[in-house]
């Protein structure tokens, strides 16, 4: 399943770790005389000079002075009773904080020293219904501090329904934060805390990523782990990932180990530069029968998200959101065993907007916006939302029996403001209740 990756649990969340102590007796029959020892037996070497070759090739060609040495000592020992144990002492590895400036890369260990107190841990209050009953529940994820001022920025599902946030540094210090804006079809939310001095990360051009290079993150891994730092390579880029609620989301795949608790952390590239918000895993759906996977994890390009995270943080809201002012269902398959291609029905249009004035008619299937396939509603809305209001497109349209292309300006999204939350009217709307069955794999909100 795809598993979001942050950590709820019912009045907190806490591993508790158990360390196992082993012993050995050499002599179990206590209070029994021990035996005559033997006297050892006279040897040329020869067992134990193998032993030590195999030793040497099995940690590695990098034996080399150590593994002589080692040889040379045991054989002088000759038949005597006394070992031998040596030890080497590493230098200190001396760490630089360096600052980003996009072209120096940065070791793993740079990368944590100059930005893990740019990180912070979330908790958030959450009110969880199950059935009839309700429960207080605490979320954990993380999230990576964008201003000296302190915005925050995070996933949504992490702060998803919370009463309460506190965001925690990596001094320690914890404070309430203030939800500023977010938005869960985007999956990214801003937060704000009262203190100023902070170390804002820098960002980068998601866009300029390639597979195979190096990646690395820091966060709240389990919801205990704090400032953990765990590090792979993008393994893909452009992943089109369908959530459990049929949004359609562009991610950064990569392997780097993103576990519950790592929602909403930085994902940082090779030379210091954030350029996603880790947010989800995929993982089995917890049946037996089905293989493990591993090494599939999700970011979102922070190209996607940083011009809704400005309007957040400027406004409260997101500006020139597009609208296309129709109302939209997804094609059934028994109409498609009639020859209707797939893509999203339109139910209505509204008098006056952009689709009314482009000739979009009720009955039409979209099925393309500028040569982009559109095979559902969910996808109608992924490829709406990556346009601005004002921007014109083509929009392909079955109809009778023929394709159509109409030109299409996007309307600017309407906005009202409730208790100082921001509302949106979602474009373009389903009308009818669509249930996603999905395949083994799926989001899960833990």
């Amino acid at each position: 399943m795809y598993e979001d990756s942050n950590q709820t649990g019912y009045n907190g969340f806490e591993t508790n770790g158990t360390t196992y102590h082993y012993s050995y007796n050499p002599n179990p029959h206590s209070g029994m005389t021990p035996p005559e020892p033997k006297k050892p037996k006279k040897s040329n070497g020869a067992g134990r000079v193998a032993a030590l070759v195999l030793c040497c090739a099995l940690v590695g060609g990098g034996a080399g002075i150590g593994g002589a040495a080692a040889f040379q000592a045991l054989t002088d020992s000759g038949s005597s009773n006394s070992s031998t144990i040596y030890q080497n002492n590493t230098p200190t590895t001396q760490v630089n904080v360096q600052e980003v400036d996009g072209v120096t890369e940065m070791t793993l260990e740079e990368i944590y020293a100059a930005y893990a107190n740019s990180c912070v841990n979330i908790n958030a209050q959450i009110t969880v219904q199950q059935g009839w009953q309700q429960y207080q529940a605490t979320s954990a994820g993380s999230g990576f501090i964008l201003s000296e001022d302190g915005y925050i920025v995070t996933n949504y599902h992490v702060i998803n329904g919370a009463s309460s946030i506190q965001v925690t540094l990596y001094n320690g210090e914890t404070y309430d934060a203030t939800y500023i804006g977010g938005e869960e079809l985007n999956d990214v939310a801003v937060l704000k805390i009262d203190v100023s001095g902070l170390k804002p990360v820098v960002l980068g051009d998601s866009d300029t990523l390639v597979v195979g290079e190096q990646v690395s993150t820091i966060g709240n891994a389990l919801g205990s782990y704090s400032f953990s730092q765990t590090s792979g390579y993008v393994s893909g880029v452009g992943r089109t990932v369908t959530m459990s609620d049929g949004t359609v989301m562009n991610m950064i795949q990569t392997d780097c180990t993103i576990n519950s608790g790592n929602s909403g952390g930085p994902l940082f590239n090779q030379y210091g530069q954030v350029v996603g918000i880790t947010s989800a895993k995929l993982s089995n759906n917890g049946d037996s029968s089905d293989a493990a996977i591993e090494g599939i994890g999700f970011a979102i390009p922070i190209n996607d998200v940083i011009d809704i995270i400005t309007d957040y943080m400027e406004y409260g809201y997101v500006t020139d959101r597009p609208s296309m002012g129709v109302s939209v269902q997804d094609i059934s398959d028994m109409a498609e065993r009639f020859g209707w291609p797939s893509g999203a029905y339109v139910m209505e249009v509204t008098e006056g907007s952009c689709a009314d004035t482009a000739g979009i008619q009720q009955g039409d299937i979209i099925t393309a916006i500028d040569g982009t396939e559109i095979t559902s509603v969910s996808q109608l809305t992924s490829v709406k939302n990556s346009y601005r209001a004002g921007d014109t497109v083509t929009v392909t349209v079955y109809r009778a029996g023929q394709y159509l292309e109409l030109s299409l300006t996007f309307d600017e999204q309407a906005v009202t403001t409730q208790d100082s939350t921001t509302q949106q009217d979602p474009e373009p709307q389903q009308t009818s209740s669509q249930w996603y069955y999905g395949n083994p794999w799926d989001y899960f909100f833990g």
